[in-house]
């Protein structure tokens, strides 16, 4: 049995994290029992969510955590794609979980509007009383991170267009096909579904979710992702099979 540790859910979806809804998407994808816990940062491997406990050994960062199962239970999503193939999964994959996340971290964080829906949800993992601070302190930290990664030194204008050619690029990639590479499901459609839906079920309003919601075909694909490997989901549900 594999133990995730994650956040929340929310907005119909299983994470409000797009790499906790990364990995508990793969482990089903892969047909990989496990069981959900509510994660904490603080003492957490690397220091973030999600983390995962298999046969002892507790392990962070979704990525890692994937290879590590690869390796340990064989490649069961990508073993039928040409290196070339491989390789565009990579890149996607890289341009989501490392450019196109901050400005995921920008729209919830950063906007006003947005913070008023993301701020209760964060408020509710506080302790009482010392919670308000501690949002706002975390909301500092947050901002100051976006600014040392670069996404924070644009311009908004600046920021959503970046994440606009994004999308713009992933449509493309994903043209008509089922699938990011093709008619049948990869590793790399976990972390495509994680963050578009994350981007289309986020309840405020934003340039980036509005470009997302104009593009047909990612928007059919989510839903295709949600109907053959989140059909039986509901909030409060614990393990996968």
């Amino acid at each position: 049995m594999i133990t995730l540790y994650q956040g929340p859910a929310a907005w119909g979806i299983p994470n409000i994290s797009p790499f906790c809804v990364k990995l508990e998407t793969w482990l089903r994808m892969a047909g990989l029992p496990y069981e959900v816990r509510a994660g904490e940062v603080r003492g957490a491997p690397k220091g973030k969510i999600p983390h995962v406990e298999i046969d002892g050994r507790r392990m962070g960062d979704s990525q890692l955590i994937i290879e590590h199962l690869e390796r340990v239970h064989g490649d069961r999503l990508d073993a039928h794609l040409a290196p070339e193939a491989r390789a565009r999964g990579h890149v996607i994959r890289r341009m989501l979980d490392e450019a196109f996340y901050w400005v995921v971290v920008y729209a919830r964080w950063v906007e006003p509007d947005a913070w008023a829906v993301y701020r209760p949800i964060i408020l509710s993992l506080m302790p009482p009383v010392i919670g308000g601070p501690i949002v706002e302190l975390i909301r500092r930290r947050i901002k100051s991170m976006l600014r040392a990664q670069g996404t924070g030194l644009h311009s908004r204008e600046e920021v959503y267009e970046m994440g606009k050619a994004d999308l713009t690029a992933l449509a493309a990639l994903l043209g008509d096909q089922p699938f990011m590479l093709g008619a049948e499901p990869s590793s790399v459609d976990a972390t495509v579904y994680a963050f578009l839906v994350s981007v289309l079920r986020f309840p405020a309003d934003s340039p980036v979710k509005r470009h997302a919601e104009a593009q047909p075909h990612l928007v059919a694909y989510c839903e295709r992702m949600r109907q053959r490997y989140y059909a039986d989901w509901k909030p409060g549900a614990s393990r996968g099979e």
